[in-house]
Formats: structure tokens, C-alpha cells, sequence
């Protein structure tokens, strides 16, 4: 998870997707509907009913910076899915704007689409979408094949791509040969090996094993780091969300109901569906010093000098790092920013009233 001021230099950054009033209906009457929803303010149901259309996205707004790891997640049929599709357009939204790094996708027709595409943008499925009559070094030099990029060339990217995936020594092998966290780890080197700016992942670990779930979440996130590529993750899982994301988008019946930093929507749920969302997470990896501390000035005319010898942590470290202090010292918490200045204070009592926050339900 990005640190407190690693998040807040990206939001300075010029977007490099940008998502603007995006809607999608589904449906033969789409545009009668749209009109009614937009005028009428007509609900989901009502728009089945009369017009037999279904909204899928429904006026979604938001931008995504340059080497974000931006979550998208939600319940099943909350639209999360249907959204991603259209930043590659395989999906045309009804109504809305979309770019990335600049470019306005919409405006894109089929021979340039399909470069933008090819070149741009590269999309991680959940079913792995391997094709079986070609060898795992294939598959994954399959985007600089239909680039034009020469045979040598593709194989060596492939290769070394493989190796980055931690599959060095597989590329003869087919897809049937493989595990299924082998197989979305081609997938995720087919991805790579393209070089894109945009990386889109549709629930990309969702139907694998827990351990290997976890483990593939780990090596995306290392990668993440070292290439910087900005992604959109799709996610029905929280915790993923939360592991993986600097950001957070949450939807339900098409629309986004909350976007901020995974400790943002926790600390903070807009609404009692998103509280009911975060109620079984921990917060002990999510909520940091930052969050929880309390002035320096406002402890000491309630407790008099803070002490110059007791604990000191950064502003950015997690609740269970400051608990353990909290085990070992009796002392109040100094907290302390990057440049080692006193920020604030935490107590024991600080500390219990967060956690014992945290596990209260509706």
C-alpha cells in the first residue's frame, strides 16, 4: 500500500486515464431510457420495466495517475466489470468520456483502435485466456507477433518477461501443462511483455487458491513497483482491494459510491453499504499513525511534557507496528514525519479505541 505522501504527490499528477460520465444500458431502448434517467431521475428497476434495458455503469467519474494501482471493486452485478471493458472499448458506452494518456478513446476508429489497443493498453482476464495450441513462450510473445515486431526480437522479450514471472525454463510447455497460478502468470507476462501504459486485470486471481492467490498478489505488487505501469484492478475481494490498491473505487447498481485510499474507506465509509463492506477488515495493516494521533500540544496540556525518551514512529506506520511498541513501553508514542519532526502522539488508549472501533458491526 503507497505511503501517505507517496499518494498524495500522484493526485498532482496530470490523469493518465480519465473516466467522464461514462454510462452503459444495455438494450434496444437505451437511449429513451438514458433520457428518463437523466431527466426523470428514473431507477434501475423502473428502466427494466418500462424500457427492457439494464444499466450497467451509470454516470461514473474519475481519473487514474500515471503509475497508480487504482481498485475497482464491488458485489457481483454492481458494474465493475462492464466499466473496465470500456477503457479498451470492447465494450461502447452509451453516453460519457473516456481517455488515456491523452488520447480520447472514443474518437478512435477500427484500424487505430486496434493499434491503441495492440500498443497501449494490455488486459490480464480471470480465465487466464491462454490459447492451447500455442507454447507458453508463444502466448506470451503473441501482442509483438501482431505488432510485426521479428521472431528473434519477440522470443527474447518473451523470454526475459518469463523470467520476470518467475517461469524461466516453461516456455515449451502448453497451457494444459500448467498449474492455474502458472497459467495467469503467463497471462500477466503476456501483458507485460506488450510494454503498455495501461494495465487492465478483471478479477485476475479471483478463481485460484488462496496461498497461490496471495503469492500472485505479492509478485504482481513487486512488478508493480518496478515497472510503474498504472493499472485498473477489478476485485470483489477487500482485502485484494486493499493489499494491492493505492486507491479504491466501490460500486453498486452501476454506480460509484466511494473512492479514496484503502485507509480513507475504512477510517471513514460514506455510507452504511460501505460500512458494511469494510466491518470484517482489519485494521491493523490499513490504518496508520497519521490517522490516529492526536496534537502534540493537545496531549501535553492534558498530560503535561511528552517525554523525550519514550517511542518514536513514523507517521506512516501501521496500527500493529504501534501496538508491539505500545507491549514494550509504557510511554506515550511520538510520532514523527519524514524529516524526523514531531507530528503528534498516540496513546495505549488511542491505540484500543481504533481497534475496538474497527470490529464493531451494524
Amino acid at each position: 500500500m503507497a505511503d501517505v505522501t507517496d499518494t498524495e504527490s500522484r493526485r498532482t499528477v496530470e490523469p493518465a486515464i480519465c473516466i467522464d460520465g461514462v454510462w452503459k444500458i444495455f438494450g434496444d431502448n437505451w437511449q429513451l431510457a438514458l433520457e428518463d434517467v437523466r431527466k426523470n431521475g428514473a431507477s434501475k428497476k423502473q428502466v427494466l420495466d418500462q424500457y427492457n434495458c439494464v444499466i450497467g455503469v451509470a454516470d461514473v467519474s474519475f481519473d487514474v495517475v500515471l503509475g497508480e494501482i487504482f481498485c475497482v471493486m464491488g458485489l457481483s452485478g454492481s458494474g465493475k466489470s462492464t466499466l473496465v471493458r470500456h477503457i479498451n472499448r470492447l465494450l461502447e458506452p452509451s453516453a460519457g468520456r473516456i481517455s488515456v494518456g491523452g488520447q480520447d478513446v472514443m474518437q478512435l476508429q477500427d484500424a487505430s483502435l486496434r493499434k491503441f489497443r495492440n500498443e497501449h493498453i494490455a488486459m490480464v482476464f480471470q480465465n487466464f485466456a491462454l490459447m492451447p495450441h500455442r507454447s507458453v513462450l508463444d502466448n506470451v510473445a503473441l501482442p509483438l507477433e501482431i505488432r510485426g515486431v521479428n521472431k528473434n526480437q519477440r522470443m527474447k522479450v518473451a523470454a526475459q518477461t518469463l523470467e520476470m514471472v518467475e517461469l524461466q525454463g516453461w516456455g515449451n510447455k502448453f497451457a494444459h501443462e500448467l498449474s492455474g497460478g502458472m497459467q495467469q502468470r503467463v497471462g500477466l507476462a503476456r501483458a507485460i511483455a506488450a510494454d503498455p501504459q495501461v494495465l487492465l486485470m478483471d478479477e485476475p486471481f479471483s478463481a485460484l487458491d488462496p496461498l497461490i492467490r496471495r503469492q500472485l498478489q505479492g509478485q504482481f505488487m513487486e512488478l508493480a513497483t518496478v515497472m510503474k505501469k498504472t493499472t485498473v484492478f477489478i476485485t470483489h475481494d477487500l482485502d485484494e482491494a486493499v493489499r494491492i490498491g493505492h486507491r479504491i473505487a466501490i460500486m453498486r447498481d452501476g454506480r460509484v459510491v466511494q473512492i479514496g485510499t484503502p485507509e480513507e474507506i475504512v477510517m471513514d465509509p460514506a455510507d452504511d453499504y460501505v460500512a458494511d463492506f469494510v466491518a470484517g477488515i482489519s485494521r491493523l495493516k490499513v490504518v496508520r499513525a497519521h490517522a490516529v494521533m492526536r496534537p502534540v500540544s493537545e496531549y501535553e496540556q492534558q498530560f503535561g511534557p511528552l517525554p523525550e525518551h519514550g517511542p518514536s514512529f513514523n507517521q506512516n506506520d501501521n496500527l500493529s507496528v504501534l501496538i508491539r511498541a505500545a507491549i514494550d513501553s509504557n510511554e506515550p508514542i511520538r510520532i514523527v514525519d519524514n524529516n524526523h519532526l514531531s507530528v503528534g502522539v498516540i496513546t495505549r488508549k488511542d491505540l484500543l479505541t481504533t481497534v475496538i472501533e474497527g470490529t464493531e458491526t451494524s
